[in-house]
């Protein structure tokens, strides 16, 4: 019985650390400004993201989420559209992929 419970105990731990929201760097922007920041944010991107901000204020969340293969941008429901694009093009990690150069 008791090893059954240990199971049960280990299967949760493992589900919490599969689907827990770890993103590495989160950004908060509230009527145009930086309100938090959290992870190592690269300099130019952050500074980008501040101008965006300063241009066309918005109020909502910028994560960055890595995983081995690619890095990805994941923006609350608030932000634009518009300053989503922008935001983008400042992103530094957006690099094709390793068969570049590459033709049919």
């Amino acid at each position: 019985m008791e090893f059954v419970l240990y199971v049960i105990a280990l299967a949760i731990i493992v589900f919490v650390f599969v689907f827990k929201d770890r993103p590495i760097m989160v950004l908060t922007f509230e009527d145009g400004k930086l309100t938090q920041q959290k992870g190592q944010i690269p300099n130019g991107f952050l500074a980008g993201c501040k101008d965006i901000a300063h241009k066309q204020p918005f109020s909502g969340k910028v994560k960055v989420y890595k995983n081995r293969f690619t890095t990805k941008l994941v923006f609350s429901k608030s932000v634009p559209s518009k300053v989503k694009q922008r935001i983008h093009n400042v992103f530094p990690y957006s690099g094709g992929s390793k068969k570049r150069g590459r033709r049919a």
